[in-house]
């Protein structure tokens, strides 16, 4: 995976690492796809209603960088596919680098 690639997706932020997320709403399973664009695409198995997907995506990335699910929060596009997650208590770099493992 290319690095710029990668750097298009992860913003740094004060105090937090922005990262640009396409969610797959209603998915058979709750998984980390891959790249799509400028945006990370994960599958999440819970419906986009009453922010249940958010919710989960949340937990699905607080597991993933192994961080405690109140150091990641949507913070834009709450009701759309195309969102932006703060994750707090990461580098830029350590996102990066478990995003590439995984994908």
């Amino acid at each position: 995976m290319s690095q710029d690639i990668l750097n298009s997706i992860i913003i740094p932020a004060d105090n937090a690492v922005a990262v640009r997320i396409k969610v797959v709403p209603n998915a058979s399973r709750t998984k980390i796809v891959g790249i799509l664009g400028d945006r990370l695409k994960i599958s999440i198995a819970a419906p986009p209603e009453a922010g249940k997907a958010n919710k989960m995506l949340e937990a699905l990335l607080a597991k993933t960088f192994n961080i405690p699910k109140k150091h990641v929060t949507v913070v834009a596009g709450h009701t759309q596919p195309q969102k932006r997650i703060e994750i707090q208590g990461l580098t830029p770099q350590q996102i990066t680098a478990t995003i590439a493992k995984l994908i």
